[in-house]
């Protein structure tokens, strides 16, 4: 949905730290891996799938062939036999089609227009959460070039369910106040109340302790569901690491509940501030929908610009 976006997040890379807390609530186990903010599933989110166990992590394609896609399907894929292939929904920019096959279904995207390292990035994303093993995310396979140009990427397909699933069993957490400040200043056409408030800002951040989290940076109601047996899934990332309450950016279209606020601030509770800062996170994302879909988010964006303005007396 975000291209730019999701390009700019190619230069965040894995980090190599990473610890894990175990929080015990009434009744339920929550895992909480504690550098990306993910609550957990018990492990059943994640079931065995036989003939996808020798596969390595995902990898762009070297060679060229007629049909690269089928090609990795019924070699790496272990298939011997590709039975239907379908399209389905693939977001704003991408095709999207399933591929059934005798050793399971897979997912693939494909875009005409652009080179393989967009799918490199969400690849990555994808590894990462995947890796955590605290929420249910497709796993990545397979990143390539088209013969006829542009690229794809082959990935695990979930089964969606009827419904979201558990809202508090999903809650996530996250920030990007880096981010925020190469939005702001880059906006032609707000530039000097943007450029005040990145200068005046640092009061809203005072007395926090703010630790790198891995986020999904693009964490709206397209990008949330679940699979067949109810688990949360999310998808379509635009990772990046950073402070845990920017994952709250897109929470204006993603229809959280209150079940899920409140899970989520049990494991990760309030910092100082935090209703201050909240719309800084909102606005990042205001000014990347007018940066990307036009008009329609400008005056959403000057508002909040505007409000942090007065409220800091600057």
């Amino acid at each position: 949905m975000h291209i730019q976006y999701k390009q700019d997040t190619l230069k965040n890379r894995v980090a190599k730290h990473t610890k894990k807390r175990r929080v015990e609530g009434k009744g339920d186990k929550k895992m909480v891996a504690s550098y990306i903010g993910i609550s957990s599933l018990n492990s059943s989110c994640f079931p065995p799938r036989p003939c996808f166990a020798k596969r390595k992590p995902f990898a762009v394609s070297a060679a060229m062939s007629d049909d690269p896609i089928s090609d990795w399907i019924m070699s790496e894929g272990n298939a011997t036999q590709i039975t239907r292939t379908s399209a389905i929904g693939g977001g704003c920019i991408n095709n999207a089609r399933r591929y059934d096959t005798d050793a399971g279904s897979f997912f693939v995207k494909t875009n005409r227009g652009i080179g393989p390292s967009m799918f490199e990035g969400e690849a990555l994303g994808l590894g990462a959460m995947y890796e955590t093993r605290t929420i249910r995310v497709p796993r990545p396979f397979k990143v390539g070039s088209l013969p006829t140009g542009g690229s794809y990427i082959i990935m695990e397909f979930i089964e969606f369910g009827a419904s979201r699933g558990n809202q508090g069993e999903s809650s996530l957490k996250c920030i990007k106040l880096g981010n925020l400040k190469k939005a702001l200043v880059s906006m032609l056409i707000i530039p000097l109340a943007g450029k005040r408030l990145v200068k005046n800002m640092a009061p809203l951040f005072q007395n926090i302790v703010i630790e790198p989290c891995l986020l999904h940076g693009d964490l709206w109601s397209g990008n949330i569901s679940s699979d067949k047996n109810g688990e949360p899934v999310i998808l379509d990332p635009a990772c990046y690491y950073g402070h845990n309450e920017a994952e709250f950016g897109m929470s204006w279209c993603a229809g959280f509940g209150g079940s899920f606020y409140n899970a989520y601030f049990e494991v990760m509770p309030k910092q100082p501030g935090f209703e201050k800062r909240r719309e800084i996170y909102l606005l990042y994302h205001y000014l990347n929908h007018y940066n990307l879909f036009g008009s329609s988010y400008r005056s959403s964006a000057m508002s909040i610009i505007d409000d942090y303005l007065l409220m800091l007396g600057v």
